[in-house]
């Protein structure tokens, strides 16, 4: 197509959103390269994300740009190419998160550096929503989500949690410090794994290398924050039957997990190739189905607009300290790394991305589950 008939429909489509092409407002787009108009038809989202990456285009605010995008889904008015196509395939031929899949897809975003994470993040390393009800900083609203999850599960001295995908050992850290409980951490991340063993060092924890799929042992509690991501639809079943092997039947198990409103087999293209491979948004009916005949669902709670400031204050601990990071990380992954958080920062602020927490029994609790808020 033609550069100047590309852009007469990439602008038709953006003013649905009322956002211009070199306009005056702060969630208008500045194109530096016309190819840009051209890449976005033929390669959708795919195609927008490693032009803006090629310093193409830019944003003053691209979090409000794709609120406003995701919020007239104009996303699915540009399906993409054959790129995407054969994403989806492999996607539904393939079972990309088997076990050793698992390990190579945390390699490719959890292993980047353990010096990125932490300047990004609070101090514990919490890589999952935060909880802001009453709380002003990410530190406090990060405790309060590891308080909120230990008084989800009810939490009680001398019991065994399974922590799965633990990260840096936040969770576990606080749990036994606060809730003197043992818990055993599991992640596929070599890096995640080195700096949660030095974090938990001298407490009743124990990090392991491990996939879910290879855990043996039963405990009191278990519990998965911002992990469930990585499953994979074709897991679904297989990590809910694995963790119910895991569970004693008198326990109590919190999923905390980023949620889809649309059932799905494949994830956004740029997202899967530039930040998690293999990656995908569950749905609820994904979520049921997965649980059918095997828990009792026992509370569901949505905090999702609180990820979207979370994710901001990532993103602003992130800017303030790229001067620390720029030797190590050049030009190209910075437009990248803010590509990323910005735009899901506006799929939360728009709706179009949820964030449960699901908290789920093997038989019922006698009496009934008390929610928490």
């Amino acid at each position: 197509m033609k550069t100047i008939e590309a852009k007469k429909t990439i602008q038709e489509l953006l003013s649905l959103a009322s956002i211009n092409i070199n306009g005056n407002n702060s969630w208008d787009l500045q194109v530096h390269n016309e190819k840009f108009f051209n890449q976005v038809l033929l390669e959708g989202s795919l195609g927008a994300g490693e032009s803006y990456m090629e310093n193409w285009w830019d944003c003053k605010e691209l979090d409000e740009f794709f609120t406003r995008i995701f919020k007239t889904r104009l996303q699915d008015k540009i399906r993409g190419n054959w790129k995407t196509l054969v994403q989806v395939f492999l996607a539904k031929a393939l079972n990309l998160q088997n076990i050793s899949g698992s390990f190579r897809s945390a390699k490719r975003h959890y292993d980047l550096g353990n010096d990125l994470f932490s300047t990004m993040l609070d101090q514990r390393m919490i890589y999952s929503c935060a909880y802001w009800k009453d709380a002003v900083t990410l530190e406090e609203a990060q405790e309060k989500k590891l308080k909120l999850t230990c008084l989800k599960l009810n939490l009680q001295p001398g019991m065994r949690v399974l922590d799965i995908g633990c990260g840096w050992g936040g969770f576990a850290k606080f749990a036994s410090e606060n809730y003197n409980v043992q818990v055993t951490g599991i992640t596929v991340s070599t890096e995640q794994a080195k700096l949660a063993k030095e974090t938990c060092k001298g407490l009743p924890v124990d990090i392991r290398l491990l996939d879910y799929r290879q855990v043996n042992e039963t405990f009191d509690r278990v519990v998965s924050l911002g992990m469930f991501e990585h499953v994979g639809y074709k897991n679904y079943r297989t990590y809910m039957k694995s963790v119910q092997r895991s569970l004693k039947d008198d326990g109590l198990f919190l999923l905390h997990t980023i949620g889809s409103n649309f059932t799905s087999t494949w994830n956004d293209p740029w997202i899967n190739h530039y930040i998690f491979p293999n990656s995908l948004l569950p749905s609820i009916q994904q979520i049921a189905k997965a649980i059918e005949g095997i828990f009792v669902m026992e509370d569901w709670h949505n905090f999702s607009a609180d990820y979207d400031r979370t994710i901001m204050a990532w993103h602003k601990n992130f800017e303030t300290n790229w001067e620390k990071l720029k030797d190590r990380y050049d030009e190209r992954f910075y437009r990248m790394w803010n590509y990323y958080l910005l735009s899901c920062a506006g799929a939360f602020r728009s709706r179009k991305n949820q964030l449960w927490q699901v908290v789920l029994s093997k038989n019922g609790v006698p009496g009934g589950y008390i929610s928490i808020r």
